[in-house]
This record gives C-alpha cells, sequence and structure tokens, in this order.
C-alpha cells in the first residue's frame, strides 16, 4: 500500500573487508602453524646455500681475493668463513650480498687477479694450490648471476620472472615433456602456458617446486620426448616446433639456474598391472574411490583409472608414482570411518572390497606400496589456512580443516559463489598456503561472505544513514585527522548494527581508544529499548573491550548520538542523522573551543597524559590506520643492511681490520638507525637508558650477546641470537628491515629489539670507537 515500508524478505551474503588478524581474533579460532606448509617454507629460502664457495676481496691485502665458504644466510647477509680457518670461527664475517664484492670461483684466474690466503692463516699450509684443490673437489660454486646483474641477491623463487621457459612432464605421459612460459608467478605459484598455444583457458597452475617442472633441455639431456602436450592437434607440427625453437633460442640467452629447480629424487614402487587401491578421485577431488593399476611405465612411474563398470563410461586416468599424494591402501576408508565412493555400475548398494576384488578377479595392492599415512605435519581440525579452489586452480579461498585423517585434509572452502563439499588434499599438497600468505604476495583472496538480514528500511527496528560531518568540532578524545577519513555516511540498516558500526569508527579514531571505550559505557538512559553489543579496541599492543548497550529503535536514534557526542565533548552534530554541509548549525568552529564545556565542569582538552595509566603514555596520536599487518610474516624484503647513500667504496668495510670495519658499517648504518628510533620515541638516549660496557662488543661471543638479550626487556628472543650464531660482530650490523626479516618478528618486538641493539652500538661509540 502506498507509504508502506520497503521489505527485503531473505538474508543476503555480502561483501566485507577481510582481515585475517582481526577474524582470527574475533572468533578464537586457529591458524595452521606456517611450518606446516613444508613447500612455502622452501620458497623463502635464499639461492645461496651453507657450503657454496666463492671468491671475496681480501682483509688487509688491497687488490687480493680468496675463496670463503658460506656458513649461514640472513636475507641478503651471508657468513662467510675463509678456506682454511677449518672449523674456526674466529674469522667468520658477515657480508651484504647486494653491496660486498663476491664473485663465483674462478673470477681471479679468468680476470688475472691474484689469489692469495689471508695473512692470518698464511703458514697454516706450505701448498696452498693442493688445499684449494682438495677443499673445491666436488662443492659448489654460488652461481655467477647471483652475484651480479639484474638477478644479484634475489631468492630463489624470485628468480622465476614472467617469460621464462621450463619444460614441464605431460600429465599422462611421464616420459615426454614440453616448453611452457612462465605467465605469471605468485610466491613461487606458476601460472604456464604451453608454448605454442595462444588460449589462456589452458594456462595451469603450478608450484615451483613441483617435480613435472624442469630446467629448458632436461628432456635431450635425458633421452625423453619432447612433444606438444596430449590431447592437442598435431596437424600444424611445424608450428610447433617453430614456437619452441623461438623460445629456446629466447631463453638461452638467459637461462634460469639449476637451484631453482627441486632435486627429482625417484622412489622405486612396487605397483603391478591389475591392483587396487583407494584413491582421492584425480578429477573431483570430494570424495575417495576405487582405482586400478592399468599400466606401469617402469620402476618409477605407473598409471591408475577411476573403476566404472559402465559400457559408456569415459575412463579417468592419471600417472603417479610411490610418493604420489591421495594413493591409500585397500580398506583405508574403512579403517578411517570415511565414506568410499561406490563403482558407476557396480550393483551392490552396500560396497564390500572382499566382494569387489572376488567380482572383478583382482588383487590389492599391499601395503608396502604406499607412503608414511600417518604423518599430520602438525594440521588438526578447525585450523584455518588459504587453499585453491580445486575447480578454479586460479582462485584462492579461505578453508577450514574440517576432518583430518592420515595424510589427508578435508577442507571448506569459504565465500564461494557456489557450495561444493569438502575438498580432500595431503598434508604435502603444494596447493594449500598459511594464512596471510595471499595477502603477502598481493593475490586476491575469496573470503568469507558476512550474512546480513534486511529488515524494513523504515521499520521500527531500522533507521536511516547516519551521517559523520566532517568539519564539526571533533572535541579532546577524537583525532579532527582521523575523522576526516571516515566514510561520510553509514547505512541505512538494523538501527543496533549501524550504530555499532559508527561507534567503532570512532573508537578507531581516538587519540586513546580505551578511554573512549569507558566514556562510552557510561552513556545510558534506563528508559531507552536497548541491546547489549560488545566494542573492541586496540591500542599499542593491547586490547580493550567493553560491553555498552545500543538503542534498538528508530526513535531513540537521535538521541542515542547527541548523547554520545556529549559524552564525547564534541559538536552535538559530529554524527547522527543530520547532514551537514560546510557550515554547521552548531557554528561550531567560531566559537571558541569551550563551547561544549557545558557536557561536563572541567576544562575541554586532549586528556592529559596522566588520566589512563594503562592505555600508557603517549607523546603524539599514532596514524588512524595503521599498515595492516600480514599474518604470513615471511613476506620478503627488498632492503640493504646499509641503509644509506655515499660516495664511498662499498668495499671499504672489507679492507680494514675487523674494529674499524664493524665502525664504518654501523656509523654508516646509523642515520636510518636513528630514523627507525624516532618510533620510539628515544632520538638522544637519556642517562638512565645509558648503557656502559666492560667489553668491546666486537669480541663478543654468541654466549655474550645471548646473555646481554637476556638481562633486557627483550629476554624471550635471546634464543633467536643462539640459533642463529648471532656474536657480537654480527649483532652491531643488525638493522629494524633484517631484524624484522631473518628473526620473523612483527614490526613492535622487531623496534623494541633495534632499541637494545641501538644501545650497544652507542656504547661501542662512546667507550670502543677511538
Amino acid at each position: 500500500s502506498r507509504g508502506s515500508p520497503q521489505l527485503c524478505m531473505d538474508c543476503v551474503e555480502e561483501e566485507v573487508d577481510f582481515n585475517w588478524e582481526e577474524y582470527l581474533e574475533e572468533t578464537g579460532a586457529t591458524a595452521a602453524p606456517h611450518t606446516s606448509f613444508r613447500h612455502v617454507e622452501l620458497s623463502l629460502q635464499s639461492s645461496f646455500q651453507p657450503g657454496m664457495k666463492l671468491e671475496v676481496a681480501n682483509k688487509g691485502s688491497l687488490d687480493t681475493y680468496w675463496v670463503a665458504t658460506i656458513i649461514t644466510t640472513c636475507g641478503q647477509l651471508l657468513l662467510l668463513r675463509y678456506c682454511g680457518y677449518g672449523d674456526d670461527r674466529k674469522a667468520d664475517f658477515w657480508c651484504d650480498v647486494m653491496t660486498a664484492e663476491l664473485h663465483p670461483v674462478g673470477w681471479c684466474a679468468q680476470n688475472n687477479k691474484t689469489l692469495q690466503p689471508p695473512e692470518a692463516i698464511k703458514e697454516k699450509y706450505s701448498d696452498w694450490t693442493e688445499f684449494l684443490i682438495k677443499e673445491l673437489t666436488g662443492s659448489r660454486t654460488a652461481p655467477a648471476n647471483l652475484l651480479e646483474g639484474p638477478l644479484r641477491g634475489k631468492n630463489t623463487v624470485d628468480l622465476i620472472v614472467v617469460g621464462c621457459i621450463l619444460e614441464v612432464r605431460d600429465a599422462f605421459e611421464p616420459s615426454v615433456y614440453w616448453a611452457a612460459r612462465v605467465q605469471c608467478n605468485v610466491g613461487g605459484r606458476l601460472c604456464l602456458s604451453y608454448v605454442g598455444l595462444n588460449d589462456s583457458s589452458d594456462d595451469m597452475w603450478m608450484f615451483y617446486l613441483d617435480t613435472r617442472l624442469r630446467p629448458l633441455g632436461w628432456a635431450k639431456e635425458n633421452n625423453l620426448s619432447l612433444k606438444p602436450p596430449t590431447g592437442e592437434s598435431m596437424n600444424l607440427s611445424s608450428e610447433w616446433t617453430e614456437a619452441l625453437d623461438e623460445a629456446t633460442t629466447e631463453t638461452l640467452k638467459s637461462p634460469l639456474p639449476l637451484e631453482v629447480f627441486k632435486v627429482c629424487v625417484c622412489v622405486t614402487h612396487s605397483f603391478r598391472a591389475g591392483m587396487k587401491l583407494e584413491m582421492v578421485s584425480p578429477k573431483e577431488p570430494f570424495h575417495i574411490c576405487p582405482v586400478s593399476v592399468t599400466k606401469v611405465y617402469n620402476e618409477y612411474y605407473f598409471q591408475i583409472r577411476v573403476d566404472d563398470l559402465t559400457a559408456e563410461a569415459t575412463p579417468t586416468r592419471a600417472v603417479c608414482h610411490a610418493d604420489s599424494p591421495g594413493i591409500l591402501p585397500v580398506q583405508w576408508c574403512l579403517k578411517n570411518g570415511v565414506g568410499l565412493e561406490r563403482p558407476q555400475g557396480f550393483e551392490s548398494q552396500d560396497f564390500d572390497w572382499a566382494d569387489y576384488l572376488k567380482h572383478t578377479g583382482a588383487e590389492a595392492a599391499p601395503d608396502v606400496c604406499f607412503p608414511n599415512a600417518s604423518q599430520s605435519r602438525g594440521f588438526c581440525k578447525d585450523m584455518w589456512l588459504e587453499a585453491v579452489n580445486p575447480l578454479q586452480p586460479s582462485e584462492l579461498c579461505v578453508a577450514r580443516i574440517t576432518q583430518v585423517k592420515g595424510r589427508l585434509l578435508w577442507l571448506r572452502l569459504e565465500g564461494l559463489t557456489k557450495p561444493q563439499p569438502d575438498c580432500i588434499v595431503d598434508v604435502e599438497s603444494m596447493n594449500i598456503f598459511p594464512v596471510g600468505w595471499c595477502e603477502a604476495n598481493g593475490y586476491p583472496l575469496t573470503h568469507l561472505l558476512k550474512t546480513v538480514c534486511e529488515c524494513l528500511v523504515n521499520g521500527k527496528y531500522c533507521c536511516s544513514q547516519l551521517f559523520v560531518n566532517h568539519h564539526c568540532f571533533s572535541g579532546p578524545y577524537l583525532n579532527k585527522g582521523r575523522i576526516s577519513e571516515l566514510p561520510k555516511a553509514v547505512g541505512p540498516g538494523k538501527c543496533a548494527v549501524v550504530l555499532k558500526e559508527i561507534l567503532m569508527m570512532l573508537i578507531n579514531s581516538a587519540y586513546k581508544p580505551g578511554r573512549v571505550l569507558r566514556e562510552l559505557q557510561m552513556v545510558e538512559d534506563p528508559q531507552w529499548n536497548c541491546q547489549e553489543e560488545t566494542l573492541k579496541a586496540k591500542y599499542k599492543g593491547k586490547s580493550y573491550r567493553s560491553t555498552m548497550r545500543i538503542v534498538r529503535t528508530a526513535d531513540q536514534v537521535s538521541e542515542f548520538c547527541r548523547r554520545v557526542c556529549e559524552r564525547l565533548q564534541c559538536c552535538p552534530n559530529l554524527f547522527g542523522p543530520t547532514i551537514v554541509s560546510d557550515k554547521c548549525p552548531e557554528n561550531c568552529f567560531s566559537q571558541t573551543k569551550t563551547k561544549y564545556t557545558y557536557y561536563k565542569k572541567r576544562k575541554v582538552g586532549r586528556p592529559s597524559l596522566g588520566e589512563n595509566a594503562q592505555d600508557g603514555d603517549m607523546t603524539k596520536p599514532a596514524r588512524r590506520r595503521k599498515k595492516r599487518k600480514a599474518i604470513f610474516v615471511q613476506k620478503k624484503r627488498r632492503t640493504s643492511i646499509v641503509g644509506y647513500h655515499t660516495t664511498e667504496s662499498p668495499q671499504v668495510c672489507q679492507t680494514k681490520n675487523t674494529h674499524s670495519e664493524i665502525f664504518t658499517c654501523i656509523s654508516l648504518v646509523t642515520p636510518a638507525s636513528k630514523q627507525m628510533q624516532a618510533h620510539i620515541k628515544t632520538e638522544r638516549f637519556e642517562e638512565e637508558d645509558r648503557l656502559v660496557l666492560e667489553r668491546n662488543p666486537l669480541e663478543w661471543s654468541v654466549s655474550d650477546v645471548v646473555d646481554f638479550i637476556t638481562s633486557t626487556d627483550c629476554a624471550s628472543l635471546a634464543k633467536i641470537f643462539q640459533e642463529q650464531d648471532i656474536d657480537g660482530q654480527a649483532l652491531l650490523l643488525l638493522t629494524l628491515p633484517t631484524v624484522q626479516e631473518c628473526m620473523d618478528l612483527k614490526l613492535g618486538p622487531a623496534i623494541k629489539l633495534c632499541h637494545q641493539i641501538e644501545r650497544v652500538k652507542v656504547a661501542f661509540y662512546s667507550q670502543f670507537a677511538n
């Protein structure tokens, strides 16, 4: 009828801004541990591996070089030891691969440079040539293209760039390969297109560690076939060959280092043709079904086919090896309480393996044929992660583990437009990732949809839009700059929902959110029709929450908004149902800022620093919306340890003795360090913060460093220094970027730790630098 309110009958799901950290905190859910994703851990490793050899400038002897061994890596930092020192680590030294003069073994010989041992060990061997021959025999040299040029210092996963050509093993013929071009690289997850195919619908996604991926030229070197992918037309074979030749010529100019590819350790299998087993369906990984071994290619590969007894069946086949994920022994489902899909065409309603084997005249594959079936890698039910949608491989979704059985995980994918059953993956699958992986790699994540029940837009329990009037006086508690960044309107919708949303926005715009939460608790009227809502805030690493009674009916919204503004000592039109253009009806900005003191009989101004001890001291407001922290903290950075611009030679740190070397390095780092200290309000050290050292930190052992860290408020991090073998020299070279990356720390703890490191540096300057 005329004038009746608009009505939406059903609940709908709408997109909301998704934040893993907030979601896990709000729901109390648990993220699967990062260490459970072995392929991701490997992808974050440096391209430089311990044990690699290289040639490096000789300290204390200009224009001479010596061979060094990589002891360990930390981001783009390498800990090196000159060959000849054996197990003696006293002369180990750190260098930055982006700034130090490093060369592959053989560089000196090619460039007529002098190769001689350090002075300290010169007399240790009478024949250094013989020593080097023994030392270098069977060792790996650091790849030249990782020490110079555009790939210098890059992690392995970042060496694979768009346009690179790889060889991919055929999905149905294990002895056949064909070239594929990288279309994009998302944290090691590659979108590939076969050379010669221009249809993007044929693109495939694989993690770079997949054993199907090999370097260009692999097939030829191993006497394997190079043929276009199975199922593609061979009518124009000349076009395939031409496309391959063109790609090969292009790639040979800058081939991928072999370090990119996973070492393929082939394990022999024991399967024979005719054997039956259980397997996660290769086509629709939502169920487990009986399959048969139909072909044995060699001792490494065999073919399976999903059992289908119907006459018109189109066979579903897959190539497997001994460690293939998803292959299971007969009766596995029965023993684990999991349903087994009955083969199409098998008439018995209740599937029984004994009857089925008798009916088909086949044998079950023995248990020895299968990989370790009990390995769970730390995954547990109800943990959360990110997973590939098996029906749309380009899509990654928020996923929850609904059950864990042996090596298998059942995942419920959230946010899908069309619901699908839980998908089944192996714990070693390279299609699952830790929470925050998509954000860390700049890739879209399909996340949960928020259910919102629409109601009467003009009904009793719904309100129209509420406005945030940016020009109005914001009072002593709210930051004007942050208020100006808020949306101009919220709603329409349920009164309590709209009001809670706008209150949370105000809390997050406060100088001290905890204080505003307490003020809002005081907004109450016994005559109001209210419901309780929990409001939360974060400030300086602490979480605050309180319960507030919020009005439910539209007729009370205006008064509620006015009472909130009164409590916060701001203009009564700062937010509410009234929209204000340039000039507020209250004329709030033409008045002095004490205009609204009649709300409370005290002076208006920013709360004094002593008002709320638990909120912590404050010298200036934090930014309203700090950069969202990725849960996936191993996100790679490209920062140099030396955060400065100078015309001084980068070799300055390698041509002086240890003492002057470290002094030069940390002196040059200081400007960046001082910038960092601005975040923790210590542009200079007060007397009570000054550290007095009994011994030069250059001489500190790892144990000395651990003892020092233990004595500070960063004691919980001492174990990291022990594990990473950080001595005094290494400690003095640490900066905020390297601490965050190499120690896997969030910004807050990293800054706190760098403050302690800075204390040591200041003490070093004042006590030992001269």
